[in-house]
């Protein structure tokens, strides 16, 4: 397992996450094969991934995901370094405290979309953060046409004060954006 600078991974003993991991980014160019390369490449050298998330983003490719395997997080990027240089991508690793088995389970999605302008996530994650709304995953798309171009955000997360606490927060942007408030059923088990 990763043995980090201030301990090592303590799983068989307690149970827990008692250090770091290391938290890979590769962003670049889209192309088909990166997942598989990268992926390849930490299996091969004894890696196990944790949490991940992968996502195209315009023509770009992005991954992040946490990494377990023996060694130092200069040993990760030796193992990933290749295979991001044949694919053009940028790395980058940092340790993290993974926090592991932590997640929120979002209650409510907040979808909002009007003509692409800029400040619409600034504005909306800032009165969604007023009222006590902690995203856990946001995603913006631009859709419509180039003469015409419409701002889609798809946001996530925890209402702590209650879905008409949001609706009361997202009014004065009424103006400018639709939006709309759902609440997320969860089924656990």
């Amino acid at each position: 397992f990763f043995q980090a600078e201030d301990g090592i991974r303590d799983r068989d003993v307690t149970g827990v996450q008692t250090c770091a991991l290391p938290i890979l980014s590769l962003v670049g160019k889209d192309q088909s094969g990166i997942v598989a390369q990268v992926s390849a490449a930490l299996f091969e050298a004894g890696g196990a991934l944790g949490e991940t998330s992968m996502m195209r983003l315009g023509c770009n490719f992005t991954i992040m995901m946490m990494v377990e395997m023996e060694g130092s997080a200069d040993q990760l990027g030796v193992v990933v370094g290749p295979v991001a240089e044949k694919l053009g991508l940028h790395l980058h690793i940092d340790e993290i405290d993974p926090g592991l088995h932590q997640h929120q389970i979002p209650d409510l999605r907040v979808v909002v979309h009007g003509a692409d302008r800029p400040g619409i996530v600034a504005q909306v994650s800032g009165a969604l953060a007023d009222s006590g709304f902690d995203v856990t995953d946001l995603d913006s798309q631009v859709g419509g046409s180039e003469a015409a171009p419409i701002y889609i955000l798809l946001i996530e997360g925890v209402a702590n004060s209650g879905i008409e606490t949001i609706h009361q927060a997202l009014e004065p942007l009424s103006t400018t954006v639709d939006f709309r408030v759902e609440e997320i059923e969860t089924l656990i088990g």
